[in-house]
């Protein structure tokens, strides 16, 4: 068999800062690397260059797979790693190596790790579509996929990313929301881009838009799509921010049997439930089991980083220190130790809102 030539592929605009990581941490594994500069005015294409990447150079026409394709056109690789300035290669070297010797006739997923701030950084999980035989090209404005039949395989490949930091956040605020509206605009029943566009909404706390979207989505995803347990969660999350207490209840009890398996989900439940008693302080003695009881499922499910979105912690120190402060809240002081002594690290403090003081306000009418 001749041997395959293996690519990677990036687009990239004003990434001087950072794309030397990138192509640094993929530069011994692969054949060759491709950098389609779409209109920097930085140095960007020096610092490529400098790397060891060619540069070519594309007029930005606000089509992220017009761009991609362009980029896969240029490299002409039998494989192509599709990667992005923000991300690098953590590990994995070996695998894409071994694509020198592999026919291109799957589609390879990747385990991407997003670094994401929501007051203290976090890593979420999800795998996905990045190594592409060569003839496979992109659909999609924003949040593009690759088009294709083939079978796909997960590969021993582990990719980092932390493009959603505040000052990202701020410099990129805008910009897939009106590529979303405009795709939308074309395919209005394509639930992966009401997911989307409920997540860009939801990362500027924008909730109630947020809500809205994440229902469409729901309304339309099938049970199967392997992104609808971070869709539920997010769900229940932007409900939970409206205080649309009754409704998110009756989503999380619909969602129950299916999302059995995710830490997230129940994250996700013991959040809202505390937050409804903290609204309601009369109803804290019936909900404040069912709080314990979420968070403890999450113990028991423990971490899956499999499952697409998962957040590291959720089924392991977030759960076990949420517990030890509704523990000390409650007065049980050795529960409270129990949970703290749990060898889970690092222990930080959880995500989202002030769940002490919520926790304060939900039991004050308790006991």
């Amino acid at each position: 068999m001749a041997r395959q030539r293996v690519s990677l592929v990036v687009i990239a605009r004003n990434e001087a800062p950072r794309i030397a990581r990138l192509l640094r941490s993929v530069a011994s594994w692969v054949d060759s690397m491709l950098v389609l500069d779409t209109g920097s005015a930085d140095d960007t294409a020096a610092v490529a260059r400098t790397c060891g990447a060619r540069v070519e150079h594309f007029d930005w026409c606000d089509d992220f797979a017009a761009a991609r394709n362009v980029a896969l056109d240029a490299a002409a690789a039998d494989w192509h790693l599709v990667l992005d300035a923000d991300e690098w290669l953590i590990d994995g070297g070996p695998a894409l190596r071994a694509l020198a010797c592999t026919p291109p006739r799957f589609v390879g997923r990747v385990h991407l790790e997003d670094r994401f701030y929501d007051g203290q950084w976090r890593i979420a999980h999800s795998h996905i579509s990045r190594v592409l035989p060569g003839r496979v090209r992109y659909r999609g404005r924003v949040h593009e996929q690759p088009n294709h039949g083939l079978p796909q395989r997960r590969l021993p490949v582990r990719v980092g990313h932390d493009g959603y930091g505040p000052g990202e956040l701020a410099r990129k605020r805008g910009r897939n929301r009106a590529l979303l509206h405009a795709e939308l605009a074309a395919r209005s029943d394509d639930p992966y881009l009401w997911y989307q566009l409920g997540k860009d909404h939801g990362v500027y706390e924008e909730h109630h838009a947020a809500s809205d979207c994440f229902a469409r989505a729901l309304q339309l995803a099938r049970v199967d799509e392997p992104w609808r347990f971070d869709l539920v969660a997010r769900c229940l999350y932007s409900m939970k921010c409206c205080a649309r207490h009754e409704a998110a209840t009756a989503l999380a009890e619909a969602e129950l049997e299916r999302c059995a398996e995710s830490p997230d989900f129940f994250f996700a439940v013991g959040d809202l439930l505390l937050d409804r008693a903290a609204q309601d302080p009369r109803q804290g003695e019936a909900l404040l089991p069912l709080i314990e009881a979420a968070w403890t499922r999450c113990l028991e499910i423990g971490e899956r980083p499999e499952l697409h979105g998962a957040v590291s912690g959720r089924g392991s120190h977030l759960a076990a220190h949420n517990l030890a402060v509704l523990y000390d809240t409650l007065g049980q002081s050795q529960r409270a130790a129990d949970m703290r002594r749990l060898r889970f690290a690092p222990s930080v403090p959880p995500c989202h809102h002030d769940v002490e003081g919520a926790r304060r306000s939900a039991v004050a009418h308790v006991g």
